[in-house]
């Protein structure tokens, strides 16, 4: 009896379920990235510190208001008035108080006392910074205590 001898093959493993997961893998971590930044506009330019440094807590509750001007494309101021911006809506710094004041009835109706609630202020390198003290004022106004700059931090 004769046997027919066969070369061994190595069988070589599918790697499109694996493609597919690192795909979808990508998909997710940029999804969430884009979560963290739902609160920045990109029309404020932070200043530049070497010694602005991340929060090592992120608050439990934070207001966060960008303050900046209105640039074109190329980052060139158009209008020198600073605005605060939220989506679909600008404020001149005077006009904010009443915004503040709905802010604080907010908080009070999710049961959250003002003084809790930390202020993160994106103030653009531009903004005189009389106008970042009369929002803070403004704030104190509406009861808010804590406060938080935002700067970029200075590389080498």
């Amino acid at each position: 009896m004769k046997i027919n001898r066969t070369n061994p093959t190595i069988p070589e493993p599918d790697v499109t379920p694996m493609i597919d997961i690192v795909f979808q893998l990508i998909a997710f971590f940029m999804v969430i990235s884009n979560f963290e930044q739902v609160q920045a506009d990109e029309r404020v330019k932070l200043p530049r510190d070497a010694l602005a440094k991340p929060p090592e807590v992120k608050p439990e509750h934070e207001l966060v208001i960008n303050i900046g001007y209105v640039r074109d494309k190329d980052g060139n101021i158009l209008d020198k008035t600073p605005y605060i911006f939220e989506p679909g809506a600008e404020f001149r710094v005077p006009d904010y108080n009443a915004r503040l004041q709905q802010e604080k009835r907010l908080y009070r109706a999710q049961g959250v006392d003002p003084k809790d609630v930390t202020v993160v202020i994106r103030a653009d390198a531009d903004v005189p910074t009389g106008l970042v003290q009369e929002l803070i004022r403004m704030a104190q106004q509406a009861e808010f205590q804590k406060f938080a700059l935002k700067a970029v931090q200075k590389t080498e």
